[in-house]
């Protein structure tokens, strides 16, 4: 028997099987009899180590002792095991488990010791007969949780934050796996962490392995005011998982950035798109490539787990919270349900999302109250196109702009949450379902504009909507879609996706952005001088 000495792998060594060899049972024990395929398993982890080459791996914590299975052509296996650490002659442990038909036997082995290497084989039984012995297979124990510490000061335990509640901090993780007398340790693979819940093992998104003294540097937001959890788990090498939560205080911003367009709540306007996993990723207007400063889960939508078909809007919050970063409307073309995320956590979405009412409280070209006309919808099902309109009542209340049976449709000033929206009636041409809406937002002196991609000439027109002096909008613009068109070349074929999120260059004019057919992202000045900020996730 060769007995080989631990060292440590990584998990993808440790979380791979072993290979072996079948052969058919006969008489001729010594030549061809039955062989044996051998695995070990802890709690997560199983033995890469069945031959003279490979090295052993680490086996976590388990309730009754690791178990120990082979497969074999017989009715019945036979296991040993020794001790490698010790380096006695005699086995540890011998037993027996029959097959009962199937190709595989195992049992469970107890009373072996953290931080001991050991070794074992198998013999396949047929009757009278007993197989050559199979390869050595080789493992450690490691039973003993790693402990882990946080800390921060930005965001320390005690004393005073020095940053608020929506900035980032940084926080030290520093992991250890404690050493049994006489023995070995895994040593710490990677932390996970997060505010309600943390994962458990390393081969989960977000897991972030340590430098080479177990230590790691993790940049986050503090998701709200006052009180916060932070929960972290350190998991070694043989799977075993320790645990810590770590509180701290973030006060609120005495001076919080408003800035329509923004949902992250850093004072610059985000650009929401699906990413290829149909999870919503943000990306800052100012950004220098398409890299997403946040990325909220698939499995967070409203539907069908995923964001990809949805229709995503955004453009001021309601005053009934804080912070001042944009609430998020999503809608589903064809679903009576329009879904809305409160925005109480910097972009996080938490709370997840509520119903937003279909408003009956219509009103005429001069703001009056008026009987809602035939083709208006008691639900949202026949809105083709949702986006977040701009400030009409207020300076930062959310407004929507639907296009419906093709006309177009205000919904404004009031708690979309209740239906108080107050909703007015555009245009009465029905010539606008051939269109891509793009609302841009205001300028710098308040003034609203629609932007519109004819879907099927590529042609950009951009419709002014003017702020009057008694603060009220005119609309007259909408009459025509035909009308005022400022570009040309952006065609559904090379730009499926066109969208503005304010003014991205500081000139105080809104901008355009696209996303082109192989997903790249590109700004705009306006709509000219294109900057490919390079592929999307």
């Amino acid at each position: 028997m060769t007995l080989r000495h631990a060292r440590r792998l990584g998990g993808a060594t440790a979380a791979a099987i072993a290979a072996g060899l079948l052969t058919t049972p006969t008489a001729a024990v010594a030549d061809t009899g039955p062989a044996v395929l051998g695995t070990a398993q802890g709690a997560t982890y199983q033995t890469a180590a069945c031959d003279s080459t490979a090295d052993p791996t680490w086996i976590g914590l388990s309730v009754n002792g690791p178990t120990l299975s082979a497969k074999v052509t017989g009715e019945a296996v036979k296991f040993g095991v020794w001790d490698v650490t010790t380096g006695a002659e005699d086995p540890v442990f011998t037993g027996q488990a029959q097959t009962y038909g199937q190709p595989s036997a195992g049992l469970t082995v107890p009373g072996l010791v953290d931080g001991h290497s050991y070794a074992w084989h198998a013999w396949a039984l047929q009757g009278t007969q007993t197989s050559a012995q199979s390869a050595d297979c080789h493992f450690t124990v490691d039973t003993t949780s790693p402990t882990v510490t946080v800390s921060s000061t930005d965001f320390p335990t005690s004393g005073t934050a020095t940053k608020y509640a929506g900035q980032k901090g940084t926080f030290v993780l520093k992991g250890a796996d404690p050493v049994p007398a006489g023995g070995e340790a895994s040593g710490v693979a990677c932390f996970q962490y997060g505010w309600t819940y943390a994962g458990s093992d390393c081969n989960s998104p977000g897991a972030v392995e340590p430098d080479a003294d177990g230590a790691a540097k993790i940049d986050l937001k503090a998701l709200g005011w006052g009180t916060n959890n932070l929960v972290v788990n350190v998991i070694d090498n043989a799977g075993n998982v320790g645990r810590t939560t770590y509180t701290f205080y973030a006060p609120s911003n005495p001076n919080p950035p408003k800035t329509l367009g923004d949902v992250d709540g850093d004072g610059v306007a985000d650009i929401l798109l699906p990413d290829a996993q149909g999870n919503l990723q943000f990306v800052a207007v100012n950004a220098p490539d398409a890299t997403p400063a946040t990325t909220i889960a698939a499995n967070r939508s409203p539907r069908d787990g995923s964001w990809a078909q949805l229709q995503v809007a955004h453009r001021g919050w309601s005053k009934s919270h804080a912070p001042s970063s944009d609430d998020i409307f999503v809608h589903k073309p064809g679903d009576g349900y329009l879904y809305l995320y409160r925005n109480f956590d910097y972009g996080s979405f938490t709370q997840g999302w509520s119903g937003a009412r279909r408003s009956t409280r219509c009103v005429d070209d001069a703001g009056a109250a008026a009987s809602c006309p035939a083709d208006y919808a008691s639900d949202w099902s026949k809105a083709d196109q949702v986006v977040a309109f701009g400030p009409v009542t207020d300076a930062t209340s959310p407004s929507l702009l639907t296009l419906e049976n093709g006309d177009l449709w205000l919904h404004a000033g009031g708690e979309f949450t209740f239906g108080l929206q107050k909703v007015r009636k555009l245009t009465t041409s029905g010539t606008w379902s051939g269109y891509d809406l793009v609302a841009p937002g205001p300028d710098a002196a308040g003034n609203l504009a629609l932007w519109a991609r004819d879907r099927a000439t590529g042609e950009l027109h951009a419709y002014p909507i003017p702020k009057k002096a008694d603060g009220t909008f005119d609309f007259s613009a909408l009459a025509d879609p035909k009308a005022d068109v400022v570009a040309s070349g952006f065609t559904v074929a090379a730009y499926p996706t066109l969208g503005s999120s304010g003014d991205a260059d500081g000139d105080g004019k809104p901008d355009l952005w696209a996303v082109t057919a192989d997903r790249h992202l590109v700004m705009y000045s306006g709509w000219t001088d294109a900057d490919d900020l390079g592929p999307l996730n």
